[in-house]
């Protein structure tokens, strides 16, 4: 599997304090390391100084995900989705600042009011894109949207979705390509293989195909064997980002043996 990397999430130590996370990022033993700008680890200047600091002295290479608690980008609210909006965008800046190779976002959400506005929602959720990627380019930062799954409101879940959403935004974006959330729509290998030009940034973690549990690797059903086959066959060559918040030391080794 050509230029393949192993990264790390911190997902699993999100309910931790920052100073906890720095203390872990000290220790870990990959050189890649996706930060969550959410909850106790949200971003502020004199966090993003930390974490540049000690990104250049232990050569870790950084991915950003987004702020997504109460974020719906295509909120049918003006003012909210203005102050959504504003919120990323300074998320993105702290990611050029952190020289990130991808800011990871989710995409829009449906409604109680979508039913009454047809359309609306799927039109103000390419509208966001556009002003995130316009900021995004502005400060030299790639960004991928990733694919949600099943069960909750988001408008871009399925194969579908993403062959919908990529007729209709014709700049170029990644696909920040989530392998748990695939397996709950039961569609991971059509996703590699639709969208193996799109995709340029994995998550990787295990479920039972009914929550987003976000488990150790072969703590669900996923069929690892098969979909690191599969993978490897569409020659992906970026990041395999472990996402498990459990049994994560084991995981990594896994995916070390899967994907490597």
């Amino acid at each position: 599997m050509p230029n393949v990397k192993i990264g790390l999430s911190m997902l699993f130590c999100l309910g931790e304090s920052f100073k906890s996370l720095v203390r872990r990022l000290r220790k870990v033993d990959v050189n890649h390391v996706e930060l969550l700008d959410e909850g106790l680890h949200s971003l502020n200047s004199n966090r993003v100084k930390t974490l540049k600091k000690l990104s250049l002295s232990h050569g870790l290479e950084l991915s950003l995900h987004a702020p997504f608690v109460d974020m719906n980008i295509a909120s049918p609210n003006p003012i909210f989705r203005r102050t959504i909006l504003r919120h990323l965008r300074k998320s993105i800046r702290y990611a050029s600042q952190l020289n990130c190779q991808f800011w990871v976002f989710h995409p829009g959400k449906r409604t109680g009011v979508s039913r009454f506005y047809p359309g609306l929602d799927w039109e103000l959720n390419i509208g966001a894109v556009h002003e995130l990627s316009k900021t995004a380019k502005q400060h030299g930062v790639p960004i991928a949207v990733e694919n949600l799954p099943e069960s909750f409101p988001f408008l871009m879940k399925s194969v579908e979705d993403f062959s919908r959403f990529y007729n209709d935004f014709q700049e170029d974006l990644g696909l920040a390509f989530d392998i748990g959330h695939a397996n709950m729509n039961k569609q991971i290998e059509d996703f590699v293989t639709r969208f193996s030009s799109k995709i340029v940034h994995i998550h990787a973690h295990d479920n039972e195909g009914i929550q987003d549990s976000h488990l150790g690797i072969g703590n669900g059903n996923i069929p690892w064997t098969k979909v690191a086959d599969v993978v490897k066959k569409s020659k992906y060559h970026g990041t395999i980002m472990l996402e498990s918040v459990d049994h994560v030391r084991e995981s990594l080794q896994t995916v070390r043996k899967l994907f490597t």
